[in-house]
C-alpha cells in the first residue's frame, strides 16, 4: 500500500469532526486496526481486500460519501492521497502533472461528486475495480464504455479531466528504460 494514501487516510481519520460525524456509523477500532496495519510496509492481498471493502461500503453510505468528498476539498488530505498516485508514474511526468492539476481543479473535484452520487455510477465503478484485480481487462474495459455511455456525469467528468491533458497523457507509453543486458553487460569507455 502506498505510504502517500496511508498518510492522507491517517490525516483524515485524524480529524476530530470527521471521526465524530462517523462514530456512530461504523466501527472506529475496526479503521483504526486497519489503518495501523496499512502503515506497515508488507501487507498482503487481504489487508487490500478488507481496504476496498470498507472503501465500498463507505461510500455507498451517505454520511461517509458526503465526509469523504467534504475531506477531499481540504488541501491537507487531498494533496497526499494525489501523491499516492502519482508516485507510480515517475517514469511519465507529464501524466502526473496532469492528473495533479485535475486533482486541483474545483470543478473537477464537483464532477467526481455527481459520479460518486449516483448509485448506478458506483456499482459500475466497483465492478471495474473488481475486474481489474481479477485482470479481466475486457471486463474492465466493457464496464468503462457503459458508464461513459450511461452516465452523462461519468462524460463529464472526462471532459473535465482532458482540459488538464489527463486522457491525452493516459495514452501515451513510458519511455523505455535503457537494459543493462544490451551490451552483454559491458562498460562502455
Amino acid at each position: 500500500m502506498n505510504r502517500n494514501l496511508v498518510k492522507a487516510l491517517q490525516v483524515a481519520w485524524g480529524l476530530p469532526e470527521f471521526r465524530s460525524g462517523l462514530r456512530h456509523l461504523i466501527d472506529l477500532d475496526e479503521v483504526s486496526v486497519l489503518l495501523a496495519t496499512l502503515s506497515v510496509a508488507d501487507q498482503d492481498r487481504e489487508v487490500e481486500s478488507s481496504l476496498l471493502s470498507l472503501l465500498r461500503s463507505s461510500l455507498d453510505t451517505v454520511e461517509i460519501r458526503e465526509a469523504v468528498l467534504l475531506l477531499l476539498e481540504r488541501d491537507e488530505v487531498r494533496r497526499p492521497l494525489v501523491a499516492a498516485v502519482v508516485e507510480p508514474l515517475a517514469d511519465r511526468p507529464g501524466q502526473a502533472a496532469a492528473i495533479a492539476s485535475a486533482a486541483e481543479d474545483p470543478a473537477v473535484r464537483r464532477e467526481v461528486r455527481a459520479v460518486l452520487d449516483s448509485a448506478k455510477a458506483r456499482e459500475l465503478i466497483w465492478q471495474a475495480i473488481d475486474n481489474q484485480v481479477s485482470d479481466n481487462r475486457f471486463g474492465l474495459i466493457r464496464r468503462a464504455a457503459v458508464l461513459f455511455v450511461r452516465h452523462p456525469s461519468v462524460r463529464r467528468l472526462a471532459w473535465a479531466a482532458h482540459r488538464h491533458g489527463v486522457l491525452r497523457k493516459l495514452r501515451r507509453r513510458p519511455l523505455p528504460t535503457p537494459d543493462i543486458a544490451e551490451d552483454g553487460g559491458r562498460a562502455r569507455a
